[in-house]
């Protein structure tokens, strides 16, 4: 199986950003995906500075895609997408249908945020191009079972594997709210919280992690434990979120364990992840998304 490494979720300054993706250049990583997905007035890159680091990246051996925007809100936006989808060296990651549209007859990946949960619509986007598609957050391995049997030959499968598993996104942005701001108006507030903003319940419990105008799981899903009943599901590519700069670590044990070097040291979670003992994998099991964590080791 090939390893991908998401979009970086958060909004990180110029010199993070562009200092974790020289890390991922010398890491074991397979797929790049690279840009906005979240929010458009996120720049910390312009178009042709993420054009210049995709060529970065290739040229170290990575295949790299470029992500689009989940939620689109308006006509500047669309302008962006057409530009991602026009970019001719890249191929792009759909997360919206009009993505779809843009990119038909270019190859492309099926985001989890188009939620296809039926062979038919797999069958569908197949035929207006898709390549690989990841599956939507809350699709569980029975389903994803039966799925596998049925998909076009051609179509890969992309199972995210660790990370903050994204939920929802709003026209509002629960950031700014929280500060007491106009969308609008945000001031760039979201660079102040570089791993998102926790969300307690009233009796004080870890549950959801706000990151502008989405909401993602405050608990990081877990499935490295459960590689090998991936790769029994036929599946091509294990993702991981770019959520934190120490992911590379986990990326470099992970392919070292699907070398089969059963030494490698592949604990299932890292000490230099925030909350890393915060994991779960209930989707994965058909049950609730937040149950299923993982036992202490």
């Amino acid at each position: 199986m090939q390893i991908s490494l998401g979009p970086v979720p958060y909004y990180w300054p110029q010199e993070q950003l562009l200092a974790f993706y020289d890390d991922v250049a010398d890491s074991p990583v397979d797929i790049v995906y690279l840009g906005e997905v979240v929010c458009a007035k996120r720049r910390s890159l312009t178009h042709e500075q993420w054009l210049n680091l995709g060529r970065r990246l290739r040229a170290a051996g990575k295949s790299v895609v470029f992500s689009s925007l989940a939620l689109l809100e308006a006509g500047s936006e669309l302008g962006q997408l057409k530009r991602i989808a026009a970019n001719g060296e890249f191929p792009i990651e759909a997360n919206d249908v009009a993505a779809v549209q843009l990119a038909r007859g270019v190859p492309f990946i099926a985001g989890a945020s188009l939620n296809i949960y039926n062979s038919r619509t797999l069958e569908v986007f197949a035929a207006q191009g898709m390549t690989r598609w990841v599956p939507p957050t809350e699709l569980g391995r029975s389903a994803l079972k039966a799925l596998q049997t049925t998909r076009p030959n051609a179509v890969q499968t992309e199972v995210p594997v660790w990370g903050r598993m994204p939920l929802a996104w709003s026209a509002r942005c629960y950031t700014a709210r929280h500060h007491d701001l106009p969308k609008d108006s945000c001031e760039f507030r979201c660079l102040e919280h570089p791993d998102g903003l926790r969300l307690k319940t009233r009796e004080d419990h870890d549950f959801l992690c706000l990151n502008g105008t989405q909401v993602q799981s405050w608990q990081r899903l877990n499935l490295l434990d459960r590689l090998p009943e991936i790769s029994d599901l036929g599946v091509d590519v294990v993702r991981f979120s770019a959520d934190h700069p120490a992911v590379l670590d986990l990326v470099t044990l992970t392919r070292q364990a699907l070398d089969g070097n059963k030494a490698s040291g592949l604990a299932m979670r890292l000490d230099a992840v925030p909350d890393s003992n915060s994991e779960c994998c209930g989707y994965w099991l058909d049950q609730p998304g937040m149950t299923g964590q993982i036992a202490p080791s």
